[in-house]
């Protein structure tokens, strides 16, 4: 497969205009921030992560020997909210076996925790500008309907981001491929006049062909916990299962008929979950007491956050 280099230089003219350079982590060629960015940005959005967790994260472990001398808990407690917690764990873990600073090749990044194909590339590309390809959702949908290639598996989409790389630009090369998909190559409503790669793409006249899935199936779960304040402070048990694992939770009850409070909705990855509250009086086994104070800086996932209106005026 022969590439006209024209596509590579009419794609870098298209993210020269349009691309999102503000993005803070595209203005840093710190592996660690970059590392950092793109492990936050799985399963979240953009925004939520530049506005929120990305600098908060920094201003509380600028280095990633800051991060690895950090407690696990710190850490948690400041990615409450992010959801898929693992992120979080391995996060830290990585740290403490890279404390030095992090690896420079796919083949030992990929050894870390927590980090695949995709993140290793992402860090080699963008922060270290290494002529590897880069393949995530978006630029996948745009390889797929340039090339046409339909119900191919994922190798097949890297090995022609492989051979559409442009080994002189990398970087830029494949920071554009992510927007064009993001921006205008979309799942829904693809903006294919305002493409750069349309003259020559097979897939432009049927976009949607190529982001067909299978519709996403959820998990309903009642859940049931108990508020038991005392002194000003609220009993916390530490999770043990794989939904809230090594973070404070409010404790599991057994359904009651009375001292019910009330109940909310809330959604983690697979799950819907219909969450009652209930004030009690007692309570076996070991506890973590927080003061009421410090409660939205314990390590705790936004369905405890989300409790706290029901003993906000204790």
């Amino acid at each position: 497969m022969t590439i006209d280099k024209r596509l590579h230089k009419a794609l870098l003219t298209w993210y020269e205009k349009e691309g999102r350079h503000s993005l803070p982590w595209r203005l840093t060629d710190d592996t660690y921030h970059v590392y950092l960015s793109e492990i936050m940005l799985q399963q979240t959005q953009v925004n939520r992560v530049r506005d929120e967790y990305y600098p908060l994260f920094l201003e509380k472990f600028p280095t990633i020997k800051d991060l690895a001398d950090a407690h696990l808990d710190e850490v948690l407690s400041l990615w409450s909210g992010l959801g898929y917690y693992r992120r979080a764990r391995n996060l830290h873990l990585s740290a403490e076996l890279s404390r030095e600073g992090l690896p420079t090749s796919l083949k030992e990044l990929k050894s870390l925790p927590g980090v695949g194909d995709y993140t290793a590339s992402a860090v080699c590309s963008f922060a270290l500008n290494q002529s590897v390809p880069v393949v995530d959702t978006n630029i996948s949908r745009v390889l797929k309907r340039y090339f046409g290639l339909l119900g191919v598996k994922d190798k097949r989409v890297w090995e022609y981001a492989q051979k559409f790389l442009n080994a002189k630009e990398p970087r830029a090369h494949n920071l554009a491929l992510m927007d064009l998909g993001s921006m205008v190559c979309k799942a829904k409503n693809a903006e294919c006049n305002l493409c750069p790669l349309q003259r020559n793409c097979q897939g432009k006249e049927e976009p949607e062909l190529y982001t067909q899935t299978k519709k996403k199936e959820y998990i309903s779960m009642e859940l049931f916990f108990g508020i038991f304040i005392k002194n000003n402070k609220i009993a916390l048990k530490l999770s043990d299962d794989n939904m809230y694992k090594d973070m404070l939770t409010l404790p599991k009850v057994e359904p009651l008929e009375e001292n019910y409070l009330g109940s909310f909705k809330h959604s983690y990855t697979k799950y819907r979950l219909d969450v009652k509250i209930y004030e009690i009086e007692e309570l076996d086994g070991e506890i973590v007491w927080v003061n009421l104070k410090e409660f939205d800086y314990a390590p705790i996932s936004s369905l405890t956050k989300k409790a706290k209106r029901f003993f906000c005026n204790f």
